[in-house]
């Protein structure tokens, strides 16, 4: 399972070496190239990674899993089931809600500036390379996205095996330049970072919008911790990636350190390619792009388990999920999610050209994202570990004032590309935010004029012709007669003879235990009312579930079964719900979302949809 989460989990961090030490001094900081500043900075990237990822995410954070799944939506899950309807709970929503929100800046931005610093290693090799970079990194790029309806079971089988070279190579390669140099270990002393600081102050500052990418992608190990737990994942990052990556991090400042300032001056444009010998230089880029390559893989497919989370849990309307795998229910593929990402994937790399001006655009996304991992961490330690104030209060601002300085820093590169990631994020969380707001009303206008289901039961029996058959008529709330119902008997005048009200319930688990899964009512003349429940990771698949429900009234045989669907068209109204153009939104986002047909697996020959009109 270690060896398992070197390949999928660790791609994102550990491709910074590419880019993160090279921005510090190439980038907008333009720190002095001298012995003592770069000992300041792979200090910072030392305790960085220590505090941010080791501490707070792999020893902290990752103790926090929601059964065992992790992720912003996860952690939100598990402390509103544990607060309850506290008069704060909507604001620990909100904040998980944004950090989701934020990361799909990330995972637009990741395979960009990852296949392109790859790509970029071409003109250490040869400068006349140069004008073939971006058609190689697009033609890449495209390719990675065309394989995702394939699945990745066949290809994620090579992803260890090539992710343990990579950091095996990193770690020689750092290693060497450290034996030549070894004056560099002094910066594991916090001196150095500390001093960095009193002698340059602001450009510091700014060092640190750079120094945030060695740490990138530590938010990815605590969202993937579901696909192979706690202890695994901590001894691949303690026992083999975290030592790697730092020897590569130590070694390039070692080489930059050794060198006379004009000749430094010129390495510390590409520093990484530059820590092999020239025979060895193509290989390591076909290496580092197959590394960008999985790195970019497993972005991705956090994308696809984010937008299916979001969707089981209200957040998203329905999308079309396919799963790629008959063994492996996490291995989904979403299409809309999938080319929309490519889509701007390709217009980041034709707009910013190069890594470097990507870097601006990057960090801000994951300073934000794990500065709100830290206002989650505080509600987490007070209100479910049931802390002492005193004891968490050092802890929270610790990691406080680390991840605000990091965001911070960041929020100064907001005209250099810095809004890309912002904008991204304030329009998905608006998205996520208005249909969450219009489901709520949507079920409440509904509700105000469901009739009782069992004065409906009693009416009915003797109003209309029994039919020989199953009907089923899915409904959103377990209260209340369905639509489709009422519109079936007014129009139709007739009755099956075994009528279930179905709903499908999303647990705030990941996982609902198979014996739990069905629940059923009987509600006397042929009518029942049951309920599928299923946790935020699952399929919700209801002619399997059915077959669990067999006690209600009988088996389900399909070919005797119809489903009845409601779909719903929303009118403008005045009433106090949301502002107009919120409604409109809403709209749009019901009349495209999936049908219930595709998101249940209903059977496609066994599906009436009845319609009506609703008011917000």
């Amino acid at each position: 399972m270690a060896v398992g989460a070197i390949g999928i989990v660790f791609g994102d961090i550990g491709t910074s070496p590419l880019y993160a030490f090279r921005e510090t001094f190439a980038g907008t900081a333009n720190v002095a190239i001298d012995r003592m500043h770069v000992l300041g900075v792979v200090s910072l990237i030392f305790w960085s990674m220590l505090l941010v990822v080791a501490i707070q995410y792999v020893t902290i954070l990752m103790r926090a899993d929601n059964k065992g799944q992790g992720g912003s939506l996860a952690l939100v899950a598990l402390l509103s089931r544990h607060m309850g309807k506290s008069s704060y709970g909507w604001l620990v929503i909100l904040l998980g809600v944004f950090a989701t929100s934020l990361f799909y800046g990330d995972s637009m931005i990741t395979p960009a500036i990852s296949v392109l610093s790859a790509v970029e290693g071409l003109t250490v090799v040869d400068a006349g390379l140069q004008q073939y970079v971006i058609p190689i990194a697009l033609g890449l790029l495209v390719f990675l996205f065309m394989l995702q309806a394939r699945g990745t079971a066949k290809v994620g089988a090579l992803f260890a095996p090539v992710m343990i070279v990579w950091f095996l190579v990193l770690a020689l390669l750092g290693g060497w330049q450290i034996m030549q140099n070894p004056d560099i270990l002094w910066a594991l002393n916090p001196y150095y970072a500390v001093m960095f600081f009193v002698t340059d102050g602001f450009v510091a500052f700014l060092a640190l919008g750079a120094v945030v990418l060695a740490v990138t992608g530590s938010e990815a190990l605590y969202s993937d911790m579901g696909h192979f737990g706690r202890g695994p994942m901590r001894l691949s990052w303690f026992g083999f990636v975290m030592p790697c990556l730092l020897l590569n991090y130590f070694g390039q400042g070692a080489m930059i350190a050794g060198l006379p300032a004009e000749e430094a001056a010129v390495v510390v444009q590409n520093p990484f390619f530059l820590l092999a010998s020239e025979e060895w230089r193509l290989p390591l880029v076909f290496l580092a792009t197959v590394a960008t390559f999985i790195a970019s893989q497993a972005v991705i497919s956090g994308a696809f388990s984010i937008t299916h989370q979001a969707v089981q849990m209200g957040f998203m309307p329905r999308l079309s999920i396919l799963h790629t795998s008959e063994t492996e229910g996490g291995q989904i593929y979403i299409p809309f999610v999938n080319w929309a990402l490519m889509v701007a994937v390709i217009i980041l790399v034709l707009t910013f050209q190069s890594s470097s001006n990507l870097a601006s655009a990057y960090g801000i996304a994951v300073t934000g994202a794990v500065t709100i991992d830290t206002l989650l961490m505080a509600v987490l330690l007070v209100g479910v570990w049931k802390w002492k104030w005193w004891y968490a209060a050092p802890v929270v601002i610790l990691f406080l004032i680390v991840d605000g300085a990091y965001f911070a820093a960041n929020l100064t590169k907001v005209p250099d590309g810095g809004w890309f990631p912002l904008l991204v994020g304030a329009i998905t969380f608006t998205l996520l935010t208005t249909w969450a707001r219009g489901r709520k009303l949507m079920r409440e206008r509904m509700g105000e004029v469901a009739l009782p289901m069992e004065i409906f039961a009693k009416s009915a029996k003797n109003s209309a012709t029994r039919v020989p058959g199953t009907a089923i008529f899915m409904a959103s709330a377990k209260g209340g007669v369905p639509s489709a119902l009422l519109h079936n008997i007014k129009h139709n005048k007739v009755l099956h003879e075994r009528v279930v009200i179905l709903t499908v319930e999303i647990a705030e688990i990941p996982y609902v235990d198979p014996e739990k899964r069905c629940e059923y009512h009987d509600l006397g003349d042929g009518f029942f009312r049951g309920v599928l429940h299923y946790g935020f990771m699952e399929e919700t698949n209801v002619p399997e579930g059915l077959k669990k429900m067999d006690r209600c009234g009988g088996e389900f045989d399909m070919m005797q079964t119809s489903f009845f669907l409601s779909r719903q068209t929303l009118l403008p109204s005045d009433k106090p719900g949301m502002p107009i153009w919120r409604e409109k939104i809403f709209a749009w986002m019901l009349r495209n979302s999936a049908t219930a047909m595709e998101f249940f697996r209903l059977p496609t020959n066994r599906v009436v949809e009845l319609g009506s009109q609703v008011r917000i």
